[in-house]
């Protein structure tokens, strides 16, 4: 009897100990995020994160995107479990294609990290001077908004001005060789412009869009993973004082990371931004159905939405 008996302790043991395993394994945390992705950027190089939630058992995974709508896309396609940074605009359209998306954090406005772009020598000189021209500008970005409510405060509708639909290199590159009149950009993409290719500021985003960026994460992923969250959160936190105490070093640290853009057009790119990061609360996205209607009545979103509807997560003190 004892000889039959140990062989199956030792098997109940066994597994026992491969379920504990199980649970104890090494999860990983995939994060998206673009080149504008400052903090998580900054977080990545330095290790910041990766340490911290090493120690809880989650090993980061770090996706590369060209901008934030292919971001959000994969987030919703359950490619990555939480979003960098992306402008307001682009969780409009993540929504409206169906994504269950909660909010974890967001910058405080910048609107002078956004503007409209013009050639040094461009006989464009007010917003009533964009009519009939070919505009360079990303589809769903906060400069696609910052384009709509410029015409609309110039008296224009959409379908007076030709988009081009570009990234931003693409956008750069058709700005320099005559292709389109105008750039509708964002930092550091303005900076670089500026001192590069001597263009000139036709308007900033100041007094037409707010300009704020948000962090998302899957809903799902948010509801089971708290305390990563939480993690992430104060990650941020630390991050952006630290790139506010040291802009020079954040700068060298971002240059070869941003096409070796040097050192002091990046720490001027950076002064746009507030780099203030806070949590989302439902007050905080008024702006957003603004801009969800706008998007809306331009035929661009396919259907009215909520902008208020999705979760928004509340940190804890670490």
């Amino acid at each position: 009897m004892n000889n039959s008996f140990h062989p199956r302790l030792r098997g109940a043991l066994l597994l026992t100990a491969l379920f504990a395993f199980a649970s104890h394994a090494e999860e990983t945390l995939r994060i998206g995020y673009q080149k504008s992705s400052t903090l998580l950027t900054l977080i990545k190089q330095r290790g910041d994160l990766d340490k911290a939630l090493a120690a809880q058992g989650v090993k980061v995974s770090w996706h590369e995107f060209s901008s934030g709508l292919p971001l959000l896309e994969a987030l919703n396609l359950n490619n990555v479990d939480l979003s960098a940074d992306v402008a307001d605009t682009v969780p409009l359209f993540a929504q409206a294609a169906g994504a269950s998306l909660t909010y974890y954090a967001r910058e405080t406005p910048s609107p002078q990290a956004q503007a409209i772009l013009v050639p040094a020598d461009s006989s464009i000189k007010t917003l009533q001077d964009l009519k009939g021209k070919k505009i360079a500008v990303t589809k769903a970005a906060g400069s696609h908004y910052l384009l709509i409510a410029a015409l609309n405060k110039a008296g224009l509708r959409f379908s007076d001005i030709s988009p081009a639909w570009l990234t931003p290199a693409d956008g750069r590159a058709a700005l320099e060789n005559g292709s389109v009149a105008a750039w509708v950009t964002w930092e550091p993409y303005v900076t670089s412009a500026q001192v590069e290719q001597h263009a000139r500021v036709l308007t900033s985003a100041k007094g037409l869009a707010n300009y704020q960026r948000y962090y998302l994460a899957s809903t799902s992923y948010a509801s089971a993973h708290p305390q990563v969250l939480n993690s992430v959160y104060q990650a941020l936190k630390q991050e952006a004082a630290w790139l506010k105490a040291h802009p020079a070093d954040a700068a060298a640290l971002l240059s070869p990371l941003w096409g070796k853009l040097p050192v002091a057009t990046i720490e001027k790119a950076n002064a746009q931004r507030s780099y203030q990061v806070e949590p989302v609360k439902k007050s905080d996205l008024a702006e957003q159905q603004t801009i969800a209607d706008a998007f809306y009545d331009a035929k661009l979103l396919p259907t009215r939405i909520d902008a208020q509807a999705p979760a928004t997560w509340q940190p804890t003190s670490p």
